[in-house]
């Protein structure tokens, strides 16, 4: 591989993971395989050899900021190798070719073993490698090593096959496959050997995890039970496959599993859900909620909604407005629904203008900022187990057990990844401020 641009002996490399918590962890991987192979890693934006973008393509915008993110690196690095790898590469691999700058496009189904399909020199033209995600379960193995985290993400799952009319992922990711076992607590023990406080399991649709004969509540229960693990914390999650056996676990104060769920509704409105194919009703969600509620009073739940969709009518989203306000979701995330090519509902008829589709995202947005608020100002006067992370500008941040985030100002060097008793005194719209009672040794 081409190293015009580098001014050490070792070559260096930047790697930038767009979108989710799969990706992410995902990029983590891509850096400890690079460092396996004798690179240096440099922040994202600093002079490279080696650029590698890991893409989203959940939405139009989501393209775009990809696109976006390659042209910056390849015009900061215009000697480097530009490596473009993920879900963008996997759905629109010709586009991405076309962006200036791009070497090499490589889909999901390789991009972890990306190394092996870069040349020594840079190619004349950009190179394709888009092969089809097959359904075999899988193992990640070792990867070289990886940066160190106090809240780690853990891939357990990949893939859907729920099919909803708007979503794209099936196509990008393939259909649903689970991690070996042995695999995941292989990676889960290393995590807690290195000191890793938290663990939180990422996939496409978690909760449809299955190896061999085991679920993914199996799988929950045997992770809680790792020695040295503090806590446990599950990701995003489909509302139709969490299983009622964690309820208990999450309202057990000596239990690692974390009293949080982030749960995609997408619609609070039937008749839009059915046009989603979602896989429930309102009414079905709203005793599933009052059930997590009444067994865990205290837990945080956060949702994502989409506007704009085919056929919503201004009822159609009043009624969306009207479930979250009236639900107990503690903020939700906002998504303008985008045309993807291959999808179900690019067919349907009645399409929203995207004028009304961003005005209606932007009222969302608010009353999430509102309803987000007022559960921070319910939290002010008490006292969280909060896991401190790495400072920032004289400020230390951490999460409490329900995903509460809290900052407070000590000069305390020693607190990082510990965990600490904080005391809520002052809600802000991002976050709570606290103030430090104990911290353990």
């Amino acid at each position: 591989m081409a190293m015009n641009n580098r001014s050490e002996s070792r070559p260096k490399a930047s790697v930038q993971a767009l979108g989710c918590r799969m990706n992410e962890y995902e990029g983590r991987l891509i850096e400890g395989k690079l460092r396996n192979q004798g690179y240096d890693i440099v922040p994202f934006g600093e002079k490279a050899d080696l650029g590698v973008i890991n893409t989203c393509t959940v939405t139009n915008e989501a393209d775009a900021k990809s696109r976006n993110v390659i042209r910056r690196f390849a015009r900061k690095n215009p000697n480097a190798t530009t490596v473009v790898v993920g879900c963008y590469s996997q759905i629109s691999a010709n586009e991405v070719a076309m962006v200036e700058g791009v070497d090499y496009v490589i889909g999901n189904h390789d991009k972890l073993n990306f190394l092996n399909y870069i040349g020594e020199e840079k190619p004349e033209a950009p190179v394709i490698v888009r092969e089809r995600i097959d359904r075999e379960d899988f193992t990640v193995g070792y990867v070289g090593e990886t940066h160190f985290e106090q809240r780690a993400n853990l891939k357990i799952q990949d893939g859907c096959d729920f099919m909803c009319s708007f979503c794209v992922i099936p196509f990008a990711r393939g259909r649903a496959r689970s991690r070996d076992w042995d695999d995941i607590f292989t990676e889960a023990k290393e995590m807690i050997r290195k000191g890793v406080r938290e663990i939180v399991l990422t996939g496409v649709n978690l909760g449809t995890y299955q190896s061999e004969k085991r679920s993914f509540i199996d799988l929950i229960i045997s992770l809680t039970e790792l020695e040295g693990l503090h806590r446990l914390r599950i990701s995003s999650i489909e509302p139709t496959t969490i299983p009622a056996e964690i309820f208990p676990l999450m309202n057990d104060p000596t239990n690692p599993l974390m009293p949080y769920l982030h749960v995609p509704m997408q619609s609070g409105c039937d008749k839009i859900l059915g046009l989603m194919k979602r896989k429930y009703s309102l009414n079905e969600m709203k005793e599933f909620f009052c059930e997590v509620i009444q067994q865990i009073p205290e837990i945080c739940i956060g949702t994502d909604l989409m506007t704009g969709f085919p056929g919503e009518e201004e009822a159609d989203f009043q009624e969306t407005c009207e479930t979250f306000l009236s639900w107990p979701f503690s903020y939700c995330h906002v998504f303008t629904y985008s045309e993807r090519d291959g999808t179900a509902s690019q067919r349907l008829s009645n399409q929203v203008p995207m004028e009304i589709r961003r005005k209606r995202s932007s009222k969302l947005r608010s009353l999430s900022a509102s309803k987000k608020m007022d559960w921070h100002q319910n939290q002010i006067g008490k006292v969280f187990n909060v896991l401190i992370e790495n400072p920032k500008n004289g400020m230390y941040a951490g999460y409490t057990e329900n995903y509460l985030k809290i900052m407070i100002r000590e000069d305390h060097p020693e607190l990082a990844n510990k965990f600490a008793r904080v005391r809520v005194k002052e809600a802000m719209p991002e976050y709570c401020l606290g103030e430090l009672i104990e911290f353990d040794s």
